[in-house]
């Protein structure tokens, strides 16, 4: 397969959902109906002492079926709507879906006392491996929404042409992959609401890592933390390797390593994101790589994308990256 053989349709907005924030807000709080058959629950070594819990799908013959590893945005999980949807849309096609919930997420703080954040590649390669060696899935693509397409875009980078064989394909949908520019846009006074709602999950999930791990977690360097970006300096940067934020935002960003990405990508991106920003020079970096494919909408917002039902639930994104990967 080459990107070339992929046209993604054209994105037309809901009614009366046009704009950034209202296909945000509305691509979030709808509801709609998902039905996943039951999942085989499993723990995934991603580094010593440290697991992540995945939920996995499988067709009746795993091996031969194109296995998507799912990963979720910033404060979501396996269980998110973006990650859901995608499963029952791919599971139709007859693939397999591994939903992968990052470090701590999905139930799992007291599991270990490490934090998530956006550098994490090597956990995503390391359920990837687990999938080909437990289950000897011959195919596999990996698949993020937001900080979860930083990270798989990131992977597939750091893999280049000596990635798993059995790797096949990328898919990201607003990937965060210019970490420090979309932190910035998020404390803009327009997106003052997606910023306080992560904050005070953010909050909240470290003052419990406290409790669990009160030795290794002091609840001090909370104070004063009124952005994401001060979260990261103080909290992310402080207890996972980094200088400060803008350490972390530098080191961690997929920009870094897209122009390597060696399979078949599909980026998708919407102008009226909010937060979520790619720069210029990224979008050089991408276009500079025949292997990926750049779609930037003009509406969608961010990880929205919601359009009209029409055969199906009106989730465009989720069905444009179905419809890229059954090409493999």
């Amino acid at each position: 397969m080459t990107v070339s053989s992929f046209t993604p349709t054209e994105f037309v907005p809901r009614p009366p959902f046009w704009g950034g924030h209202l296909q945000t807000l509305g691509g979030f709080l709808l509801q709609r109906p998902i039905l996943l058959p039951a999942s085989e629950s499993r723990m995934v070594e991603v580094a010593p002492g440290v697991q992540v819990l995945c939920h996995c799908h499988w067709q009746p013959e795993r091996r031969r079926a194109l296995t998507i590893i799912v990963v979720h945005g910033l404060e979501g999980s396996s269980d998110s709507g973006y990650s859901v949807g995608l499963a029952q849309k791919a599971l139709a096609l007859g693939m397999n879906v591994v939903r992968m919930n990052q470090r701590n997420c999905g139930g799992t703080d007291a599991i270990a006392p490490t934090l998530y954040n956006s550098s994490l590649s090597g956990d995503v390669a390391a359920v990837a491996n687990n999938v080909v060696t437990q289950d000897r899935v011959e195919r596999f693509a990996l698949v993020g929404f937001s900080m979860g397409g930083n990270l798989v875009l990131k992977a597939a980078g750091e893999w280049g042409a000596k990635g798993p064989e059995e790797f096949r394909a990328v898919a990201a949908v607003c990937p965060a992959m210019d970490l420090g520019v979309s932190a910035d846009a998020l404390h803009l006074p327009s997106n003052r609401i997606y910023e306080e709602y992560f904050m005070l999950k953010l909050r909240a999930r470290f003052r419990a890592k406290v409790k669990l791990f009160p030795d290794h977690f002091d609840v001090a360097r909370l104070q004063g933390v009124s952005s994401l970006r001060l979260f990261d300096d103080r909290v992310t940067a402080y207890y996972c390797g980094f200088m400060g934020a803008a350490d972390y935002y530098d080191r961690a960003s997929a920009t870094n390593t897209i122009e390597q990405v060696a399979v078949p990508g599909f980026i998708l991106h919407a102008q009226s994101d909010p937060f979520v920003k790619i720069t210029p020079p990224t979008r050089e970096r991408i276009e500079s790589n025949s292997n990926l494919l750049y779609v930037e909408t003009e509406d969608g917002g961010h990880c929205s994308f919601l359009a009209s039902p029409n055969g199906y639930d009106g989730r465009w994104a989720e069905q444009q990256v179905v419809e890229f990967l059954r090409k493999l």
